[in-house]
């Protein structure tokens, strides 16, 4: 199928300059300054999620199982403490209560994703169509439209029926595509009369890197082509970890082949020059010449949240819709996600674990930067944070926190609203 609505994935590895400008921004966050009405009318703001890092019901309402419902059992030791997403946040039977929290903050919008064996649970239409699936995300979908929240559907977030990848490897092979192309055009004709904004995979680098080359992410495929013969030239050709830069007439091409670009930012590294150790080695791994680094003459590129990978800085966000503009003609794009984490401590009282200041600042500082990129003219249309709720971070397990609602797993899922809920909702009503 087309580009249309890809969804990227981007860690931009440049060197950076002129981190220390200095801004004024007002003590506390005070969303009198930054709000709502700093943005262009009729940008949208929501939050997103995943179908196997929300849903639950694993085995639940005719599903088949998917790829990360056989990893996490399988491997349990390759998730930080062992455990799966058979139920996490259980939105499948709370999606009522997420909903009404969502409405409840004023957001405009709610990403979510279609578990495609849900739907299909031996991934193919020839092994019939699960209405209880439907209904499920029929039912969800309404429910959104009824409390003024629009849907935005992922179709790929990762979750592959287990049957397809038992059968030819999954995305490993070229059978994929009728299978994914059935899938999709199933979604369109049961949901697509409401929703109107489609993203077809989200972070393909990382589903490939993670789950076919290095193994830390289902299907759990590990092939490394600088030290194993197990890795076909397809892979090659379906992983990559950086934007090509087109030229002006290449990147004419693209016009008219996607409604709109999404886009994941969570953090900014450094690059250090790599050259590549020998031509026979050849692969995307190193022929980028580059490595990623954190810091730079000893000082972190920014604070370091949970997860060993996300260190903050903000006006990475600016710099990279910047480059995309200017280097892929001016594309309509929407924050698909941004977000960032702290540990799940269990010795922190409900009162403490819902102070998460450091999202606050977060968010406003991302948002401060988004702001100040399209007042540069980038066509930005919408901002999703990731996430309404904590939820089963794949190989972090439950270890990270990623929710501006905090989830007590402990006492019958429980959402409560951390300051952040509360920081976002001020500034949605602050207009």
């Amino acid at each position: 199928m087309p580009l249309g609505f890809l969804l990227l994935a981007l860690v931009l590895l440049i060197a950076l300059t002129n981190s220390n400008d200095a801004v004024t921004v007002p003590p506390n966050y005070d969303t009198v300054f930054l709000n709502r009405s700093s943005f262009p009318a009729g940008f949208i703001f929501g939050t997103a999620s995943s179908s196997y890092q929300y849903e639950g019901a694993a085995k639940g309402g005719g599903k088949g199982p998917s790829i990360w419902d056989t990893y996490t059992h399988k491997y349990p030791d390759r998730i930080k403490d062992h455990s799966n997403g058979d139920v996490t946040v259980d939105e499948y039977h709370n999606y009522k209560e997420d909903v009404r929290i969502m409405m409840n903050m004023g957001l405009d919008a709610y990403r979510f994703s279609i578990s495609w064996p849900r739907l299909l649970p031996n991934g193919k239409l020839s092994g019939g169509v699960n209405k209880e699936g439907i209904k499920y995300y029929n039912n969800l979908i309404n429910e959104l439209i009824n409390n003024g929240l629009k849907p935005f559907v992922t179709l790929f977030h990762w979750d592959l029926p287990q049957a397809l990848h038992d059968e030819y490897g999954g995305f490993l092979s070229p059978k994929i595509v009728n299978h994914f192309r059935n899938y999709v055009e199933l979604c369109y004709k049961e949901f697509g009369d409401r929703v109107k904004h489609w993203i077809t995979i989200n972070e393909p680098w990382s589903y490939s890197y993670g789950g076919y080359t290095r193994g830390f992410l289902a299907p759990g495929r590990f092939a490394d082509p600088l030290t194993s013969g197990d890795y076909p030239q397809s892979m090659q050709r379906l992983v990559g970890n950086r934007l090509p830069k087109f030229t002006k007439e290449q990147s004419m091409m693209l016009i008219g082949s996607f409604d709109f670009l999404g886009l994941n930012y969570y953090t900014t590294y450094y690059a250090a020059y790599a050259p590549q150790p020998n031509s026979s080695d050849a692969s995307y791994l190193i022929d980028i010449h580059a490595k990623p680094l954190y810091e730079r003459n000893g000082v972190p590129i920014g604070p370091k949240a949970a997860s060993d990978w996300l260190y903050v800085y903000p006006r990475g966000i600016q710099d990279l819709l910047h480059y995309i503009k200017e280097n892929y003609h001016d594309p309509l794009i929407y924050i698909t996600e941004n977000g960032i984490d702290e540990f799940n401590d269990p010795k922190l009282s409900l009162e403490e674990a819902l102070n998460d200041t450091i999202r606050v600042d977060y968010h406003y500082w991302h948002l401060y930067y988004l702001q100040k990129a399209i007042q540069d003219g980038v066509n930005v249309r919408g901002y999703f944070l990731w996430s309404l709720l904590d939820n089963f971070e794949w190989n972090s397990g439950y270890t990270v926190r990623f929710g501006i609602n905090y989830v007590d797993y402990d006492n019958g899922l429980k959402r409560s609203p951390k300051l952040s809920a509360q920081w976002f909702k001020n500034f949605l009503s602050n207009f």
